[in-house]
């Protein structure tokens, strides 16, 4: 099973810009994580933007959608920044249905030490082959369907709406 992985950047593919001194938006992180894990799963990561999700219009997360809808695989995996991560997965809930999408993210950047993203893409690539169709939001070893989850500004972390 071929899974479709697309990058829009967030904190996943941030790093600390010693010029500016503050966290920036760079190339994909995705493909360096995939091979410290020595993941063994079939993707293809297609990166499709560069961009922290408060930065995101709805035309930007029209050409998630539109990707998504063209890939010719079934299950699909998007790394979002997690502010708006649950915006982006109501357009896609909207307009897909016959596929698997998981979106996650990272609350700490990559290349710092205790960055939570290999544990959130890991956990992700797992929930994308497992699921049944429709939309969801995988973080911190837990997986939400994607209305049914709010991010706690408090903590950082994901919590069910009930």
């Amino acid at each position: 099973m071929k899974i479709r992985i697309f990058t829009t950047g967030g904190t996943f593919d941030k790093e600390y810009d010693p010029i500016s001194q503050k966290l920036v938006v760079k190339l994909t992180r995705v493909p360096k994580l995939l091979e410290r894990g020595w993941c063994k799963a079939e993707v293809v990561v297609t990166p499709l933007m560069s961009m922290d999700s408060l930065d995101m219009a709805d035309k930007d997360r029209l050409v998630i959608s539109e990707n998504c809808k063209q890939a010719k695989e079934e299950r699909i995996l998007i790394t979002h920044g997690t502010d708006t991560m649950d915006k982006t997965a109501a357009v896609l809930a909207s307009e897909i249905k016959y596929k698997t999408i998981v979106l996650t993210g990272a609350v700490i950047p990559y290349e710092f030490k205790n960055s939570d993203s290999p544990f959130n893409l890991g956990a992700a690539l797992a929930f994308v082959q497992t699921l049944p169709h429709g939309v969801y939001i995988a973080m911190n070893g837990m997986c939400f369907q994607w209305d049914k989850v709010k991010k706690n500004t408090q903590t950082g972390f994901f919590e069910e709406i009930k």
